[in-house]
C-alpha cells in the first residue's frame, strides 16, 4: 500500500524522513530540523491567522489546543532566561546573539513541532509510514555497517562544509561509518545520529512509529530496523527504553479494568515471599548495565553533581547562562551537559528548569490520561516515555532536530484529543 501526501506541508514531513539518509551523507540533517520548524511553524501560523481564506488542504485543523500554548509560553521563557543569565554573568552580545540562535535551532523546537502538528493538517500516518521506509534503508546499509569494522574501513567517512552554518560540534556535520567504544574498543554503531546511546533512543522512537502501521509488512521492515538502531548502538538507554516504552502503554488501559486491580493485589500480597531475591536479580540486572560503561557512569555522575553544587551556590534562579569547561575529572566534558535536568538547572537555574518541567509533565499526564481510554495514547506516551528516558542522559534540546516527528505526533495527538473521539487520524490516502 502507498502512502500519498495530501498537502505540501505532508510532502515536506514525508520527504525529510524518508530521505534521512541522504541528507545525513551529506550532513545537512543539522540544518534541515530547525529549517523545516519554522517553515512550517510559518505556515501554521499563516493558516491561524488566514483561517478560511487559506487554501482549503492547508487550512487550520482548529484552534491551538492549551497544551501547545504552554509549551510555546515556556520554551519563550527559555529565552527570556538566556538573555538575563548572560546579563548577569557580563557575557559579551556576540555570545548572547550565538545563544540566541542556538535557542531557535534547539529549544524552540519543542514548541514549534507540537503547534505544526496541532494546527495543520498531517497525518499520523505520513509519519508512521516515513520512518517505516527509514528501517528499510538501514536494512539495505546493515551490511555495509557489519563488514566495514571486519574489513578495516575507516571510521570517520568526511566531515560536511555545512558545518560553516555553526552547531554544537563537528560531529553533527560528520558521516560515521562505525566508531569503537572508548576503552574497549568494540565496534558501535550511530547510524544518522551524532552518537551511538542516541542513535539507540532514535531506534525505540522508530519501534514506537512502527507498530502503528497498518501494512504488517512496512510494519516488520520499521520494527527490524528500529531494533537494529537498539541492538547495534550498544545503548543502555535504548535497551532499557524499548521494552518499557513499547509495552508499558499497552498495559495501561488495563488500569481502567475492576479485575486488574483485584489481582494486582493478590500478586502484591504473595510477592512477599520471593520479594527479597527478586531484589536481588533486579540490582545484579542493574549492575550488569551500569557496568557495560562504568567509566561513562562516572562521568555522568560527576558532572552531575559540579553542577546541582554551582547552581545552587552560584546561580540558583537563573542559572550561568551557558555550560563551563570540565576538568580532566569529566574527561573535559562540559558541566550543564549529558543531563537535560540538571543541565537546565546549571544553565538557566530554576526558572528554566520550570519552565520545562511544567510543560512536559503536564503534557504527559494528559497524554497517560488518554492513553487509559484510547488506544489513539499509546504513540505518543511511548514517545513521550522516549523523551524522558532521553532527558536523563542527554540534553534534548540539542536533539530536537532528530526527534522533530516525534514532537510532531504530540501536537498531533493534542489535536486528536482537542477535536473528540471521531478525530482518530486513521486516514491512509
Amino acid at each position: 500500500m502507498t502512502m500519498t501526501p495530501q498537502n505540501p506541508a505532508e510532502r515536506m514531513v514525508y520527504h525529510a524522513i524518508i530521505y534521512t539518509w541522504p541528507i545525513y551523507v551529506l550532513g545537512g540533517l543539522y540544518i534541515l530540523g530547525p529549517v523545516l520548524a519554522w517553515v512550517l511553524g510559518a505556515l501554521a501560523a499563516l493558516a491561524l491567522y488566514l483561517g478560511p481564506a487559506m487554501r482549503a488542504d492547508l487550512r487550520s485543523t482548529g484552534p491551538v489546543p492549551w497544551i501547545i500554548w504552554l509549551w510555546g509560553i515556556g520554551m519563550i521563557i527559555m529565552l527570556v532566561v538566556l538573555w538575563i543569565g548572560h546579563a548577569n554573568w557580563n557575557f559579551v552580545l556576540m555570545a548572547t546573539v550565538k545563544s540566541s540562535i542556538g535557542w531557535a535551532k534547539g529549544w524552540a523546537l519543542l514548541a514549534l513541532f507540537p503547534l505544526i502538528g496541532a494546527v495543520l493538517p498531517i497525518r499520523r500516518e505520513i509519519l508512521v509510514r516515513g520512518q517505516s521506509v527509514l528501517g528499510l534503508w538501514i536494512i539495505c546499509l546493515l551490511p555495509l555497517f557489519i563488514i566495514a569494522p571486519m574489513i578495516g574501513l575507516p571510521q570517520q567517512l568526511f566531515t560536511s562544509p555545512l558545518k560553516a552554518v555553526g552547531g554544537p560540534g563537528p560531529e553533527y556535520f560528520t558521516t560515521y561509518l562505525y566508531t569503537r567504544a572508548h576503552g574497549t574498543g568494540i565496534p558501535r554503531w550511530q547510524f544518522y545520529a551524532p552518537w551511538s546511546p542516541f542513535a539507540g533512543l532514535l531506534g525505540v522512537v522508530m519501534v514506537l512509529f512502527s507498530l502503528e502501521e497498518k501494512d504488517r509488512r512496512w510494519m516488520l521492515v520499521g520494527v527490524l530496523g528500529g531494533v537494529a538502531m537498539v541492538i547495534m548502538s550498544r545503548s543502555r538507554m535504548g535497551l532499557i527504553a524499548l521494552p518499557i516504552c513499547v509495552f508499558i502503554p499497552r498495559m495501561l488501559p488495563l488500569l481502567g479494568q475492576v479485575w486488574v486491580w483485584m489481582a494486582g493485589s493478590m500478586v502484591a500480597a504473595s510477592m512477599a515471599a520471593v520479594f527479597a531475591p527478586l531484589r536481588v536479580e533486579v540490582e545484579h540486572s542493574i549492575a550488569a548495565i551500569n557496568n557495560m560503561r562504568a567509566g561513562s557512569n562516572r562521568v555522568r555522575s560527576t558532572l552531575e553533581r559540579m553542577a546541582v553544587e554551582r547552581w545552587e551556590s552560584e546561580a540558583f534562579w537563573f542559572g550561568h547562562g551557558r555550560v563551563a569547561p570540565g576538568s580532566h575529572l569529566v574527561e573535559f566534558m562540559p558541566i550543564g551537559s549529558h543531563h537535560t535536568w540538571f543541565g537546565l538547572l546549571f544553565v538557566k537555574g530554576l526558572v528554566g528548569f520550570m519552565a520545562l518541567a511544567l510543560a512536559f509533565f503536564i503534557h504527559a499526564a494528559l497524554i497517560a490520561k488518554d492513553a487509559v481510554y484510547h488506544p489513539r495514547g499509546r504513540l505518543p506516551l511511548g514517545l513521550m516515555m522516549v523523551l524522558m528516558i532521553l532527558s536523563l542522559g542527554e540534553n534534548i534540546e540539542i536533539e530536537a532536530y532528530l526527534l522533530w516527528p516525534a514532537l510532531m505526533a504530540l501536537g498531533i495527538h493534542a489535536r486528536q484529543m482537542a477535536t473528540g473521539p471521531s478525530d482518530l487520524g486513521h486516514s491512509t490516502d
